[in-house]
Formats: structure tokens, sequence, C-alpha cells
């Protein structure tokens, strides 16, 4: 059912139909976006397009129209993915491996050397005893972040992007320090000639090349160590996404802030003037999940909560200075159709295949009448279900219909919604709730001792809370006694005090709960000048 869709990448599009339906992932690079790698459902991993520099890792420089395979990389399962504008190319494994090969002339490779490399070669020095779960490429460098949250980086370094401190290229990959010296790293970007990183607290750090201010600092001076955007402090960004010379970041709350080159408009901010200070672009109070731009191009793009795609920047070497809705359903899809060269931002990927499982089969089966022996009425409204299946996931279930044959139940305690949404988890596995909904289902899973289901919705409630419901969802948690859920929720509320503060939630706050928040906010230094 789901295959990965490669049709609107024209590299593709002499694929046999056969062919294009074992594709799982797959990345498009190349200056004229004419080089391909691709994955199939076999973990066989294959490569088509013209070479350049033995880009395709297949040992020579031929270019090839069939895709022809890279034994090396077969059934070695890729988890992130990059290349540079040699180029080279760069790997990491579920195992944590590093693989390069491609364009070398910087050492970008990180072998030593400054040979092209024909086929993919493990990256050793250093990294051996790490599990490397990220890696991002600049124009001619190469950074990797490892399950610890450290960073090492090699390659190019006219502008200090490699942040050792010096200008000189970096043969083999070296650990970013200085003051990322025991700090937790959990997100990288490259631009063509800097490097960014995201911490666990928040914070977000850049170096290298900054003449267009894509480093954030108020000032346009290249960083030979990596600098934290100050103007940020107080805002939690969560991802970062590097476009040629400008950067996006996307805020624990949704919001995108941009900095940077913006001769196309790729900031949004509806001018063409560069910003060396992160700005917070206009997305008509839609929530953001998701920022993308990539190193080659001057194209942005997000994806918003409910699912709509915006982009801004280079559309087909035209200048869009304001966020744009379009019609894609994906990121992916604007640089397939808008960017120059449209190449992809990130490694493409899909799960799974035609093939139903067990899990897939139920998820199928839910509130379907078909075959269903037991319908739950709530609200005037019905959900069928099957008993059997309630019985094998639910303690409560398996109880009360043993003592019962009724083949309709009627639930007064609990609203429509939320009663669906917990049956279709018992089939699913999952949730898919707004916050303050799942405030209410959070009530059903302590009332059912569903312990999984709690956690399940106090992580939904902590991705969607804002200034204006952390209160509600605040009370709720003590309700409740969702302890980490509450803890998570004043965290926020002091971090956003006087916004908070000032919503009808605030206003409207109980007594008992009042002198508790205050009191603890003040043990928290909420109120030390």
């Amino acid at each position: 059912i789901s295959m990965l869709d490669v049709g609107k990448w024209p590299v593709f599009a002499l694929l046999p139909p056969e062919e294009l339906r074992l594709i799982r992932q797959a990345c498009v690079f190349g200056s004229a976006a004419n080089e391909a790698l691709y994955v199939t459902v076999n973990d066989e991993v294959f490569a088509l397009g013209t070479n350049c520099s033995g880009c395709l890792g297949l040992g020579d420089v031929q270019s090839t129209i069939e895709p022809r395979r890279i034994d090396v990389l077969c059934g070695k399962k890729i988890v992130s993915l990059s290349y540079g504008t040699g180029p080279h190319v760069v790997i990491t494994t579920t195992d944590g491996e590093v693989f390069a090969w491609g364009h070398n002339g910087y050492s970008q490779l990180g072998n030593g050397t400054t040979n092209h490399g024909l086929t993919p070669a493990l990256v050793s020095t250093n990294l051996l005893s790490k599990r490397v779960t990220e890696v991002a490429c600049g124009s001619h460098h190469t950074i990797a972040l490892t399950i610890d949250g450290e960073v090492f980086a090699w390659g190019y370094n006219n502008s200090g992007q490699v942040g050792s401190g010096s200008t000189a290229n970096q043969p083999t990959p070296r650990r970013v320090s200085s003051c990322l010296q025991n700090k937790v790293v959990v997100n990288i970007a490259c631009g063509q000639l800097c490097s960014m990183a995201v911490l666990d607290n928040g914070e977000i750090y850049g170096w290298g090349y900054n003449c267009n201010g894509q480093l954030g600092l108020g000032n346009n001076g290249n960083q030979q160590t990596p600098c934290r955007i100050a103007a940020l402090q107080g805002v939690n960004i969560v991802q970062v996404a590097c476009g040629y010379a400008h950067t996006l970041a996307l805020t624990d709350e949704g919001m995108v802030y941009a900095w940077g080159a913006n001769s196309y408009g790729q900031l949004g901010t509806g001018n063409k003037s560069n910003q060396a200070l992160p700005t917070l672009i206009n997305t008509d109070k839609e929530r953001m999940v998701e920022v993308a731009a990539c190193h080659t191009s001057h194209t942005s793009a997000a994806k918003t909560q409910s699912g709509q795609v915006l982009m801004w920047g280079q559309c087909r070497g035209q200048a869009v200075a304001s966020t744009h809705l379009t019609h894609f359903s994906s990121t992916d899809d604007v640089f397939a159709c808008f960017a120059t060269p449209a190449v992809t931002w990130h490694l493409l990927s899909v799960d799974g295949d035609d093939y139903l499982t067990v899990a897939q089969s139920l998820k199928r089966e839910f509130d379907s009448p078909e075959i269903s022996d037991l319908k739950f009425l709530v609200d005037g409204k019905c959900i069928h279900v099957h008993k059997a299946l309630l019985k094998i996931r639910c303690e409560h279930f398996r109880a009360l219909l043993n003592e019962t044959d009724e083949d309709a139940i009627e639930i007064h305690q609990f609203s429509y919604l939320v009663y669906r949404a917990f049956l279709e988890y018992l089939y699913t596995d999952t949730i898919n709730l707004p916050p303050e909904d799942a405030v209410g289902l959070l009530d059903l899973a302590t009332y059912y001792r569903e312990t999984r289901l709690k956690r399940l919705c106090q992580e939904t409630i902590k991705r969607g809370i804002t200034e204006e419901n952390a209160i509600t969802l605040l009370s709720a948690a003590v309700k409740y006694e969702a302890r980490d859920l509450e803890e998570f929720c004043f965290k926020f509320c002091v971090n956003h005090l006087t916004a908070v503060t000032q919503t009808q939630a605030f206003a409207d706050m109980d007594h008992d709960l009042l002198k508790n928040f205050i009191s603890k906010a003040s043990r928290y230094g909420a109120f030390k000048n």
C-alpha cells in the first residue's frame, strides 16, 4: 500500500514500474539533480545518474541510466544521508557506522587523503567506538552527530565551518568541543559553508561562514568555534534547517524563526533584506511541525500541524518573499517542483509495503461494521468493535465481556470523541487527538488503569502545549495525578510566565491550585529580578 512516490523526481522517470514499486528510501542530488540513490524493500542499494567525481559509489566514474547495485551497502540499513556539492555523499546506518564516498578535494570523506573515493568507505578515525545517528554535509565539509549528543566535523574549513578554531582543512573527524563541551546536541544542519547544532535544552549554536548573517549572531563575522545564538534566549528550538546561506529554526511551540541571506525572499519576511538576527516569520498562527531547506538552494518550506505545506524563497528562479500555501502534502514535493536544482533536502523514506501486518489488518477493521460483533453507543453515536480483540487488549473488557452477552453497550461516563479514541488505541497502539481532548482520554486511561495509554496522552499533551492552554493542561495533570506531565506543564508555564499569567485560564484558575503554583514558581526562582 505504501511505496515511496518518486514520481515528481524526473531522474526516476525511466525506471520500470515494477522497480519503482520496490523503492523504500531515495535521495536525489547533484548540480543538475541528475544523480540518485535508492534503497529497496530488500535493503538493496542502487545508484543511477551522471556519477560526477564517482559520487554514485559504484567503483568507477561511468554515468548510468540503468540503476546499478552498490554491493557494499546492501543489507546496511541507512538512517541518515547527506551530500555536498562536489558531490560527496555520507550516510549513517542503524549500527551507527558512517560511510562516505565521492569528491574528496578537501578531505570531506574524512579518510585523511584528498583522493576521490569511488566506493563507500567506513569513516573510522575517532568514530569507531561511537554510534552516529545523523550526518549533515555543507558544500565540502561533513558533520556527524552521535547518540551521546557529540558532534564530529571534517573537511573544508576556509570559514571555520569545521569548528576547530582555525581555518585549516580537517582531514579526519574531530570532535567539535569548545563551548559544546559537556553539552548534548540533538539535531544538526549545514549551509554551504556553515554548521548549526540544536541542544537538548533548546539552545542553538552556529559556526563557520557568516557574511550573510546566517549564524544569527547579529553580526557578519565568520566564527571558527560554535557560538550560541543569544537572541533566541528563552526560546526552545527543536529543529534547524539550512539553505545555501540562510537558516530556519522551529520552536517547541511550532513557530519559525529565519535569518541570513534573503535575496530570494527565503526568510519569508515579505522583503529581500538579509537578517543577521533571528526573525519570527508570520505563519498565520498555524503551528508548524517541520522546517525544510537545503544547502544547494534558496528555497524554504514548512509543514503545519494539520498537514498543510508552505513554501517561500526561490521558486523556479523567481522570488517568493512571503509564506505561500501549496497543495502538497509533504515538504519534499516543494523541492521536487520548485527548487533549483530540484534535489531532496533529506533522505526520502517510507515504511512497509502492500503486505498487511497484523497491526495494519487490525487498524483496518476498527469501527467497521462488516464483521463486528459488538457496538458501543456513546452520545447517540455508534462505534463498531470486536469482542475477542477487546478481551485480548484490555483487562477491563476481559472481565466485563465475560459476564455479558450484550451486542450493544451504552457508555455515559465519557464523550464519544474520547471513547472512540480509547477503542481506536486498542486497535492501533496510537492516539491522534488535539491536546485538550487528550486530557479527557487521560482521565479514561487513569480510570481503566491503562498505563501505556496514560503515557501516550501525556506525550500528546506535551507536544501540543501553548501559552493559551498551558494552565488548563497543568490543572488536568494535577487532577489526574500525572506527575511527569505536571512537571512539564509547570516548567513551560514558568518559562513563559508573563504570557501565561495574562491568559483567561490563569484568571479563572482554582484558588488552591493558584496558591500552589505561585509558591512552587517562587521556589523555582521565577520571581527573582
